[in-house]
């Protein structure tokens, strides 16, 4: 079998994770922390290019990686058009939306401008995002709101879920594109798709308030209630959007996003933790009948993914909901970067075509 080495690398608020594979197996990986300090110069994201891919390039050579071993770069994707679920070359367009993000800034949309920049000095090497958040494969019926302007949108953890997925797929000798899914990802941000046949038809807005809450977003909350509390004159813009992702759910309630802390709390007796956790559980299950009903009823499996499907107490509390609408299944953690290696593999095995971003 031919041999592909690949770079991988995912860009955070404070941190680029990089890791190198040589076809499934990885053989380095490391996350580079970047202070507040370090970071203060640079007034936008995009700003933050040559800083961030100078420490990539100097990791790499620490561990004896010369560039010109790598026959594909692949970044984590941005906040750039809607598009189909796939792994998409960095062109000309993509690059600039990666640098103009549309949907808004965010450390990710370094990961294809980096890669793409590390390729380009490379003979015959190919620079690829795959399926960003912005992934929407929304059927017509899912985007209509209950005003004109207002529609649902699809920002969601599309990277693990589809990973997660055709995991599961393929443990059971399928393909993704055969089956019937609800994928909850659980995690600093809660999503839970209903995935018809290869396409997520419909996913709570995991960044925006939709769906439930989460360790640090507020979820759904009463629309009447928001407009209050916006034209009370007691908050800012700003302090009320961070009240809904940022500095909502489990940290407005409890005064923590720690999870593991929450948990600790609900053992000593806490009846505040437990109540908070309980109704956690419960608006995750509430979501995840909600998609079934997507599904008409035909789900041939729930997975739970993400940090928080470590728990066995959560995961069980929301598969006793859940259980009498098809088998639950955990798949803990999110291996984003296994995830990108392998959607690249593909596309190196001639197993998938890249996907033209316009």
């Amino acid at each position: 079998m031919h041999s592909y080495r690949i770079l991988v690398i995912n860009p955070g608020s404070t941190s680029t994770k990089i890791a190198v594979f040589e076809n499934e197996r990885e053989i380095m990986a490391c996350t580079l922390r970047h202070s507040a300090e370090a970071l203060k110069p640079y007034a936008h994201v995009a700003d933050q290019f040559t800083f961030r891919k100078a420490l990539i390039l100097k990791a790499l050579q620490k561990e004896g990686i010369p560039l010109e071993s790598l026959q594909a770069v692949i970044g984590r994707g941005g906040l750039v058009k809607p598009i189909a679920s796939g792994v998409y070359e960095v062109n000309e367009a993509l690059r600039k939306d990666l640098i103009n993000p549309p949907q808004g800034e965010h450390a990710s949309n370094l990961g294809g401008l980096i890669a793409a920049d590390i390729a380009a000095s490379l003979q015959g090497a190919k620079a690829y995002i795959a399926d960003p958040v912005v992934v929407d494969e929304l059927d017509e019926v899912a985007r209509v709101a209950g005003h004109p302007l207002f529609k649902r949108v699809s920002i969601f953890h599309a990277l693990n879920q589809k990973a997660v997925a055709r995991t599961y797929a393929a443990r059971i000798g399928k393909t993704y594109e055969t089956l019937d899914l609800i994928v909850a990802h659980l995690g600093g941000g809660i999503s839970v798709g209903a995935h018809h046949q290869g396409r997520v038809i419909d996913v709570n807005d995991a960044l925006h308030g939709d769906g439930p809450f989460s360790p640090e977003r507020s979820g759904e909350l009463t629309a009447e209630e928001v407009v209050d509390v916006c034209f009370s004159g007691k908050y800012t813009e700003k302090e009320v959007r961070r009240m809904l992702c940022g500095n909502g759910g489990m940290v407005a309630l409890l005064g923590t996003n720690n999870l593991i802390e929450i948990l600790e709390r609900c053992d000593r007796g806490d009846a505040r933790a437990s109540l908070i956790v309980d109704a956690f559980c419960y608006n995750v299950a509430k979501e995840i009948g909600a998609m079934a009903t997507v599904l008409s009823g035909h789900v041939e499996a729930i997975l739970l993914t993400g940090g928080i499907a470590h728990s066995q107490r959560i995961c069980e509390s929301i598969t006793r909901r859940v259980s009498f609408i098809a088998p639950v299944e955990r798949f803990p953690g999110e291996d984003e970067m296994r995830a990108l290696a392998e959607n690249a593999l593909r596309v190196l095995r001639g197993e998938q075509q890249p996907s033209i971003y316009a």
